[in-house]
């Protein structure tokens, strides 16, 4: 049976399902959605095979979207634990995950992912080939291929392959500090050096397409010549590979496939803006997926922080979704807490966007807060929080300070325990 997928159903004039539940989310005419998925400029990641999923769009007129990467490695983790983290991702409100799991039983584990995750489920499925074959000296376009073909058959939503660093860029890299920080780019850049063939997945591209088109599968074009500090942003390495993501994304368009385009990585503040502006110019709007970016690189252990800084500008200056950075960023593979961490993180950098450029119903939860913070409505105040848990656990511990009951003053209360009765400010003013 041939499947149209959404860009192809789109072109038609068809507003699937899938569009009309977008539409009612970003709160916009389902007409804008489909129009947006048959361009390009939007898309939905659905897997025909993902029975569960709630559909979301992602692009830059739609409200900005974060990912959160779970997984386990070849050292850490476990299936049971990769749920709980999968768990924490949606209660804390990422929009999609990926498994970059990397050791075990990787199919199982992405198996109970897909099928617990109402959010769509993405993969890098050359992790999973290195993962069989060994090493780089036995990967081959075939099992790659065949791979792609399983995770699909799966339900996998996206797949981010590393399609646009080829053989000719790879000097470049070597100019870098720190060369190619992307595990699927220097996979590949190794292989292409020791076999002297350009990147297998470059030339099976048209096979990739097909078995993309098969379950309408999204490609997330990856960066793997993203800067992975300062001193590596915004050079000819990884200019050179956008370029050649703007030619596989008119491919995909071509072939009714949707895609997007992933982007750094380490950049200066200053340079933020530039990038998503040259990725529009390059990709055809694309959905731009950006890792943060980390606008310094000194802050290990906070890189939440230093990577939400940069998320806010890239989302402010075009970026469709988020990739979170969690605090153990360079430093070890991320627990649930860490998870919650730069779920969080994350959720306030696409918001503070979001409200800046005025997208529809953005400040709606802003406004509703302090509507509640005017009339002292505690409870109120932390249903409208992006964290509640952490809203409570702050005002139980303030309340706990002055030996009082968690439930003190819900209601009743006129003031906060910061201020206090005799100088809190919207008490007073009240009688202006």
């Amino acid at each position: 049976m041939k499947i149209m997928t959404q860009p192809a159903q789109a072109k038609a004039g068809i507003i699937t399902a899938a569009m009309q539940r977008v539409a009612e989310l970003e709160k916009l005419p389902a007409e804008t959605i489909r129009a947006g998925v048959a361009t390009g400029t939007i898309v939905i990641p659905a897997n025909i095979n993902h029975r569960n999923l709630e559909p979301i769009g992602i692009g830059r007129i739609l409200k900005t979207k974060i990912n959160a990467n779970i997984g386990n490695s070849a050292v850490a983790s476990c299936p049971r634990q990769e749920l709980e983290k999968l768990n924490y991702s949606v209660r804390y409100g990422a929009d999609t995950v990926m498994d970059l799991s990397t050791g075990g039983n990787i199919n199982e584990i992405r198996r109970s992912i897909i099928e617990h995750s109402p959010i769509p489920v993405g993969t890098v499925p050359l992790y999973e080939v290195l993962a069989r074959c060994g090493t780089v000296d036995n990967l081959t376009e075939e099992l790659i291929l065949q791979v792609m073909q399983e995770q699909a058959e799966q339900g996998v939503d996206y797949m981010t392959i590393h399609a646009g660093l080829l053989r000719a860029q790879v000097p470049a890299a070597k100019k870098r500090l720190l060369r190619i920080v992307s595990r699927g780019g220097s996979i590949l850049a190794a292989w292409m050096n020791k076999f002297d063939r350009e990147n297998p997945f470059y030339t099976a591209f048209d096979k990739i397409l097909e078995i993309c088109r098969r379950y309408d599968v999204t490609l997330s074009l990856g960066d793997g010549m993203r800067p992975g500090c300062l001193a590596d942003a915004s050079d000819e390495a990884q200019f050179a590979e956008l370029d050649v993501l703007g030619e596989l994304v008119s491919r995909c368009r071509a072939a009714d496939v949707q895609a997007m385009v992933e982007g750094p990585g380490h950049i200066p503040f200053n340079e933020v803006e530039m990038n998503m502006t040259r990725e529009r110019e390059r990709c055809g709007d694309a959905p731009f997926y950006v890792l943060g970016p980390v606008v310094i690189d000194c802050a290990p252990g906070y890189d939440h922080i230093t990577s939400a800084i940069g998320a806010t500008m890239a989302a402010y200056s075009g970026a469709a979704m988020l990739c979170y950075v969690t605090p153990k960023e360079h430093l070890g593979l991320p627990n649930a807490r860490d998870v919650r961490d730069g779920v969080v993180a994350y959720k306030i950098a696409a918001h503070a966007a979001d409200v800046a450029l005025g997208k529809p119903g953005a400040r709606d939860r802003d406004d509703a807060i302090s509507r509640a913070r005017a009339e002292f409505d505690w409870e109120k105040q932390f249903e409208c929080a992006l964290d509640p848990e952490k809203a409570r656990e702050l005002r139980a511990e303030a309340l706990a300070e002055r030996d009082l009951p968690p439930d003190h003053g819900h209601g009743d209360e006129q003031f906060c325990t910061m201020c206090g009765p005799n100088f809190c400010s919207i008490r007073i003013s009240r009688g202006l």
